[in-house]
């Protein structure tokens, strides 16, 4: 019995051994240098996030000496309290959190729907309608006869002019395409096939749960462009009640600016200054945070998700 038990722990033993075999000089070196070059970006990217919000919860009079580097000189929240005092911003939150819950849900639909029919090789029409996709990507018709679309349809100064255009990426159509080609093997769809399962249901049933990773990554792409999108606003709506945080936002830097040569009052000429220098801080954190809350849980997947997608054949 004794001998047994040897003869079972002594290969495990030995894949302990293999497990932890020491580094060579070589490898040693590169993982060395691939750190401290890791150290040094993380470094550069996190530095000036922590300058930004410091700054935004110090004091107006701080942040105009130029005191303010890693950590809040004199905290206050009164920035934020300016800031959020206003009525718009709420407005802007609301709105912009509609345009990109709904925005988003469209887009993941409609880059699967464009997605999963050219990822299939026994699809007749996969090349013309990939060259139909494609062409998109060059050629475009322009800001006027946008416009001009977007009125004839009747979306100017509506919900959907931030929705409808742009609904479909091709870039991420392809990296879709891309992961579930490669990612889904063909002989998957056969077994299905042969057990009577029907294309729509395979979809839903096989597809859909092992292409969570490209997604999460696209939904995130997709997000963030909802959510920084400004421009089609400028251009397509006129009505405040409708307008995205990112307007709200510009107005009240905009209408935080002074001329200093029309103030008599140096000291309030200087808070003033302060202030509207304050408020851009504000502002940052403000626009970004509810996106770096949610970035965390949808990071995981978005090594696999690119990696694989990005995989052409």
């Amino acid at each position: 019995m004794t001998n047994i038990k040897t003869e079972k722990t002594q290969p495990v033993k030995e894949n302990v051994i293999r497990k932890h075999k020491p580094l060579g000089k070589g490898d040693r070196v590169f993982y060395t240098v691939a750190t401290i070059i890791v150290l040094l970006l993380t470094l550069i990217i996190l530095l000036p996030m922590i300058n930004v919000v410091s700054a935004s919860f110090s004091s107006s009079a701080s942040v105009n000496a130029g005191k303010v580097v890693l950590f809040p000189v004199e905290p206050t929240l009164r920035n934020y309290q300016t800031i959020l005092g206003y009525k718009s911003v709420w407005v802007g939150y609301r709105n912009t959190i509609l345009y990109t819950v709904v925005g988003t849900f469209l887009n993941v639909v409609l880059t699967l729907m464009c997605a999963y029919p050219l990822s299939q090789r026994r699809f007749s029409g996969r090349k013309f309608f990939s060259i139909l996709f494609f062409v998109p990507m060059i050629f475009s018709g322009g800001m006027i006869p946008d416009y001009i679309l977007m009125r004839d349809l009747r979306l100017l100064n509506t919900p959907w002019a931030m929705i409808i255009p742009g609904a479909i990426s091709i870039y991420n159509m392809i990296v879709t395409r891309t992961f579930i080609q490669n990612s889904i093997p063909e002989s998957l769809a056969e077994a299905a096939r042969i057990d009577g399962c029907s294309p729509a249901r395979y979809f839903f049933d096989f597809v859909l749960p092992l292409s969570k990773a490209i997604i999460a990554v696209i939904a995130m792409y997709y997000a963030v462009a909802h959510w920084n999108d400004y421009f089609n606003a400028f251009i397509y709506l006129n009505k405040r009640d409708l307008y995205p945080l990112q307007l709200f936002l510009r107005e009240i830097l905009v209408n935080s600016q002074f001329d200093a040569s029309v103030m008599t009052d140096p000291e309030a000429a200087r808070q003033m200054q302060g202030l509207a220098q304050t408020l851009k801080y504000v502002v940052i954190v403000v626009a970004t945070l509810p996106l770096m809350c949610i970035y965390p849980f949808v990071q995981k997947y978005f090594v696999k998700g690119v990696m694989i997608g990005s995989i052409k054949e």
